[in-house]
Protein backbone atom coordinates (compact mmCIF):
# COMPACT_ATOMS: atom_id res chain seq x y z
CA UNK A 1 0.00 0.00 0.00
CA UNK A 2 1.36 3.39 -0.99
CA UNK A 3 1.77 6.45 1.17
CA UNK A 4 -1.07 8.22 -0.69
CA UNK A 5 -3.47 5.35 0.00
CA UNK A 6 -2.38 5.32 3.65
CA UNK A 7 -3.06 9.03 3.87
CA UNK A 8 -6.53 8.68 2.31
CA UNK A 9 -7.46 5.83 4.64
CA UNK A 10 -6.27 7.84 7.63
CA UNK A 11 -8.43 10.77 6.48
CA UNK A 12 -11.43 8.44 6.16
CA UNK A 13 -10.79 7.11 9.66
CA UNK A 14 -10.52 10.65 11.03
CA UNK A 15 -13.82 11.63 9.41
CA UNK A 16 -15.58 8.51 10.70
CA UNK A 17 -14.24 9.15 14.22
CA UNK A 18 -15.33 12.80 14.07
CA UNK A 19 -18.84 11.82 12.95
CA UNK A 20 -19.19 9.32 15.80
CA UNK A 21 -18.26 12.09 18.25
CA UNK A 22 -20.50 14.71 16.62
CA UNK A 23 -22.97 13.52 13.94
CA UNK A 24 -24.21 17.07 13.44
CA UNK A 25 -20.79 18.58 12.82
CA UNK A 26 -20.67 21.17 10.08
CA UNK A 27 -18.32 20.52 7.18
CA UNK A 28 -16.38 23.66 8.08
CA UNK A 29 -15.82 22.32 11.60
CA UNK A 30 -14.68 18.97 10.23
CA UNK A 31 -12.32 20.76 7.86
CA UNK A 32 -10.78 22.69 10.75
CA UNK A 33 -10.40 19.53 12.83
CA UNK A 34 -8.75 17.63 9.98
CA UNK A 35 -6.66 20.54 8.73
CA UNK A 36 -8.05 20.33 5.19
CA UNK A 37 -10.27 22.43 2.92
CA UNK A 38 -14.06 22.27 3.20
CA UNK A 39 -14.14 20.93 -0.36
CA UNK A 40 -11.97 18.00 0.72
CA UNK A 41 -14.37 17.21 3.58
CA UNK A 42 -17.30 17.42 1.16
CA UNK A 43 -15.53 15.01 -1.21
CA UNK A 44 -14.69 12.61 1.65
CA UNK A 45 -18.26 12.64 2.94
CA UNK A 46 -19.67 11.96 -0.54
CA UNK A 47 -17.21 9.11 -0.92
CA UNK A 48 -18.14 7.61 2.47
CA UNK A 49 -21.85 7.91 1.60
CA UNK A 50 -21.32 6.24 -1.80
CA UNK A 51 -19.52 3.34 -0.10
CA UNK A 52 -22.47 2.89 2.25
CA UNK A 53 -20.53 3.86 5.40
CA UNK A 54 -22.49 7.02 6.21
CA UNK A 55 -26.13 8.08 5.86
CA UNK A 56 -27.01 11.76 5.59
CA UNK A 57 -30.18 13.21 7.05
CA UNK A 58 -31.33 16.82 6.70
CA UNK A 59 -32.13 18.41 10.07
CA UNK A 60 -32.54 22.01 8.96
CA UNK A 61 -32.22 24.24 5.94
CA UNK A 62 -28.40 24.12 5.98
CA UNK A 63 -27.86 21.48 8.66
CA UNK A 64 -27.17 17.80 8.24
CA UNK A 65 -26.73 14.78 10.49
CA UNK A 66 -24.18 12.19 9.43
CA UNK A 67 -24.81 8.73 10.84
CA UNK A 68 -22.49 5.78 10.52
CA UNK A 69 -24.15 2.68 9.14
CA UNK A 70 -23.28 -0.79 10.45
CA UNK A 71 -20.90 -1.04 7.47
CA UNK A 72 -19.44 2.31 8.50
CA UNK A 73 -18.77 1.10 12.04
CA UNK A 74 -17.18 -2.06 10.66
CA UNK A 75 -14.99 0.00 8.31
CA UNK A 76 -14.00 2.30 11.17
CA UNK A 77 -12.93 -0.73 13.22
CA UNK A 78 -11.01 -2.16 10.25
CA UNK A 79 -9.26 1.16 9.54
CA UNK A 80 -8.39 1.55 13.23
CA UNK A 81 -6.81 -1.90 13.29
CA UNK A 82 -4.93 -1.17 10.06
CA UNK A 83 -3.69 2.16 11.44
CA UNK A 84 -2.45 0.50 14.64
CA UNK A 85 -0.63 -2.18 12.66
CA UNK A 86 0.97 0.47 10.45
CA UNK A 87 1.96 2.54 13.50
CA UNK A 88 3.56 -0.43 15.23
CA UNK A 89 5.44 -1.39 12.05
CA UNK A 90 6.69 2.19 11.72
CA UNK A 91 7.74 2.17 15.39
CA UNK A 92 9.62 -1.14 15.04
CA UNK A 93 11.32 -0.02 11.80
CA UNK A 94 12.25 3.31 13.39
CA UNK A 95 13.77 1.60 16.44
CA UNK A 96 15.71 -0.82 14.22
CA UNK A 97 17.18 2.01 12.13
CA UNK A 98 18.01 4.03 15.25
CA UNK A 99 19.82 1.06 16.82
CA UNK A 100 21.78 0.49 13.60
CA UNK A 101 22.94 4.12 13.48
CA UNK A 102 23.71 4.20 17.20
CA UNK A 103 25.80 1.05 16.85
CA UNK A 104 27.83 2.84 14.19
CA UNK A 105 28.10 5.86 16.46
CA UNK A 106 29.46 3.70 19.31
CA UNK A 107 31.88 1.91 16.95
CA UNK A 108 33.37 5.30 16.08
CA UNK A 109 33.89 5.97 19.78
CA UNK A 110 31.07 8.38 20.53
CA UNK A 111 28.89 8.22 23.62
CA UNK A 112 27.03 11.53 23.12
CA UNK A 113 24.85 12.84 20.33
CA UNK A 114 22.79 15.90 19.52
CA UNK A 115 19.28 15.25 18.14
CA UNK A 116 17.80 17.85 15.83
CA UNK A 117 14.28 17.68 14.46
CA UNK A 118 10.81 19.08 14.78
CA UNK A 119 9.77 18.64 18.43
CA UNK A 120 6.23 17.85 17.19
CA UNK A 121 7.58 14.83 15.29
CA UNK A 122 6.92 11.83 17.56
CA UNK A 123 9.85 10.00 15.97
CA UNK A 124 12.23 12.48 17.63
CA UNK A 125 11.05 11.10 20.98
CA UNK A 126 11.47 7.52 19.74
CA UNK A 127 15.09 8.30 18.76
CA UNK A 128 15.74 10.04 22.07
CA UNK A 129 14.46 7.04 24.05
CA UNK A 130 16.47 4.64 21.91
CA UNK A 131 19.61 6.68 22.62
CA UNK A 132 18.98 6.45 26.33
CA UNK A 133 18.39 2.69 26.13
CA UNK A 134 21.60 2.24 24.15
CA UNK A 135 23.65 4.26 26.66
CA UNK A 136 24.11 7.26 24.36
CA UNK A 137 23.80 10.61 26.12
CA UNK A 138 21.56 13.09 24.32
CA UNK A 139 23.00 16.60 24.38
CA UNK A 140 20.76 19.57 23.65
CA UNK A 141 21.26 21.27 20.32
CA UNK A 142 22.65 24.41 21.99
CA UNK A 143 25.98 24.13 20.18
CA UNK A 144 27.82 22.43 23.06
CA UNK A 145 28.36 19.11 21.34
CA UNK A 146 29.34 20.67 17.99
CA UNK A 147 32.19 22.50 19.75
CA UNK A 148 33.42 19.13 20.98
CA UNK A 149 33.11 17.69 17.50
CA UNK A 150 30.29 15.28 18.21
CA UNK A 151 27.76 13.88 15.75
CA UNK A 152 24.18 15.06 15.22
CA UNK A 153 21.16 12.87 14.54
CA UNK A 154 18.93 14.76 12.12
CA UNK A 155 15.27 13.76 12.01
CA UNK A 156 13.28 14.99 9.01
CA UNK A 157 9.77 13.54 8.71
CA UNK A 158 10.38 9.76 8.87
CA UNK A 159 14.04 9.87 7.90
CA UNK A 160 17.02 9.70 10.26
CA UNK A 161 20.61 10.48 9.34
CA UNK A 162 23.85 11.06 11.23
CA UNK A 163 25.82 14.19 10.47
CA UNK A 164 29.41 13.45 11.41
CA UNK A 165 31.91 16.07 12.58
CA UNK A 166 34.14 17.53 9.86
CA UNK A 167 37.20 15.45 10.79
CA UNK A 168 35.09 12.26 10.36
CA UNK A 169 33.94 13.36 6.90
CA UNK A 170 37.49 13.25 5.55
CA UNK A 171 38.55 10.12 7.34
Amino acid sequence: MGQKEDSERLRELEVLEALVENPEARQADLATRLGVAVGTVNWLLKRLVSKGYVKVKRIGRWRWRYLLTPRGFAEKARLTQQYLQYSMRLYRDTRKEARRLLKELKERGYDKVCIEGDPKNDLVDVYRLTCLEEGIEVVNSDGTIEKKGGPTLRVVNRELAIEWPKEEDNG
